[in-house]
């Protein structure tokens, strides 16, 4: 998977987007929380990175009960850098389905896997347990991953401001406001 390039429109656009949202409707005036989640769908725009977790075949894994399998199997690398991963990647997964498609939760809960599986629930837990093992010195830190659990229903709300303003071409979710990048 290639990056994006950091002069890309796309991160212009997610950026413009997130920061409208955030700051001027959900009230989250915080830029690292506002940058993670603008990165989050940047990154997420490359379907490997959103199923980044594969199985010991390489299968990709698109259900979270698949994704814990693996992080209560895999004792190959590093536990701490291994379960922060994992629980990352868990969070920011329910985060991204759960906040700009929820409409999808509906079919990807009839997996038999996940079909239990509280999405909200399961996402805060993921970055609570991100914060407890990760440090303040690490980037990103683990206080971000703290206030992504505590207000993980305000990211959901805020990231669904920011799917109606691109659907829209507006900065927020039903104004006439011209589009971002003209």
């Amino acid at each position: 998977m290639q990056a994006i390039p950091e002069d890309h429109p796309l991160r212009r656009l997610f950026a413009g987007l997130v920061e409208h949202a955030f700051y001027t409707e959900v009230g989250m005036c915080d830029p690292t929380l506002t940058g993670y989640l603008s990165e989050l769908l940047v990154d997420f725009t490359h379907i490997d990175r959103l199923r980044a977790v594969r199985n010991a075949r390489g299968r990709d894994l698109k259900q979270i009960a698949a994704m814990m399998l693996v992080l209560a199997d895999d004792l190959s690398s590093d536990p701490l850098e291994r379960d922060r991963l994992m629980y990352r990647q868990i969070g920011d997964f329910t985060l991204f389905w759960a906040g700009v498609y929820p409409e999808q939760l509906r079919y990807a809960t009839r997996q038999a896997e996940d079909v239990l599986l509280d999405y909200v629930a399961q996402g805060k837990r993921s970055y609570a347990i991100v914060s407890d093992l990760a440090d303040e010195e690490d980037a990103p830190p683990s206080s971000l991953f703290r206030h992504l659990s505590e207000d993980f229903e305000h990211c959901l709300y805020g990231l669904g401001l920011v799917r109606r303003g691109w659907e829209n071409g507006t900065l927020s979710g039903g104004d006439s406001s011209p589009g971002l990048l003209y």
